[in-house]
């Protein structure tokens, strides 16, 4: 059985990492049985240092897209095949601007806000013995700082950060409207993407005000709601198929 290398339930959802989000919920929607392991120590082995991983047979693959593309190969997923032309380029845009944009407003959002942190905080590193928590949580957070700013986030105002997250969720609402999945009557790999993103401000437990601006939009909220109640019963991310 294929292995997900994962971070682990935290936030009350299955994993905090959207990326591992949309791998698990792609092989649910797929119908490909795996087995998560999950745990921050998988760090130590994954092959390019970030999660997730899949280890399928032996055959070690890296990066989410990277993933996707091999086991859609391999397994013969259902997902996509209906796809136009069209459809598929939007699928490739819009999952790349939620990768390449909408993940750094996300980790703005819980690392950096004041009123986040101290729950991020609490959740990664108190199980740290106390005399290195303090040392090792400030590390982190100063890196995380340091990887936006670079990647050019980090280099905008709270206000402004919070704008590109609610246009970039404002052209989702209206991407998805009324339908059920954001291309039809069928999931495909942009709802696996979308949900993976969607999820970490709508269901997650921390209340911020990017999380309350996600909630503001409905259908968006009935989106996750429904893919959750459709392929997560109950929430535990151990398992999926």
């Amino acid at each position: 059985m294929i292995k997900l290398y994962s971070f682990g339930a935290a936030f009350g959802l299955p994993d905090p990492s959207p990326f591992v989000m949309k791998v698990d919920v792609w092989m649910r929607m797929s119908a490909i049985p795996f087995e998560s392991v999950s745990g921050v120590a998988n760090l130590r082995k994954a092959p390019k240092g970030k999660l997730p991983y899949i280890d399928d047979g032996g055959k070690l693959v890296a990066d989410s897209h990277l993933i996707i593309s091999y086991l859609r190969a391999k397994y013969d997923s259902p997902l996509d095949k209906g796809l136009s032309r069209e459809q598929r380029a939007i699928a490739t845009l819009v999952g790349k601007s939620l990768d390449e944009q909408l993940y750094w407003c996300l980790v703005y959002s819980r690392w950096i806000r004041a009123d986040t942190w101290p729950q991020v905080k609490a959740t990664f590193f108190n199980p740290l013995p106390a005399p290195v928590r303090v040392v090792i949580s400030s590390i982190a957070r100063h890196k995380v700082e340091r990887s936006l700013h670079l990647q050019g986030v980090g280099r905008h105002s709270d206000e402004e950060i919070l704008l590109m997250t609610t246009e970039t969720l404002q052209a989702l609402a209206d991407l998805l409207g009324d339908k059920r999945y954001f291309l039809g009557e069928q999931p495909s790999t942009l709802d696996a993407t979308a949900y993976g993103f969607l999820s970490e401000f709508i269901l997650s437990e921390i209340e911020n005000e990017f999380s309350q601006r996600a909630r503001g939009f409905k259908n968006l909220v009935r989106y996750c709601e429904a893919i959750r109640d459709r392929y997560y019963t109950p929430v535990s991310g151990e398992r999926g198929g």
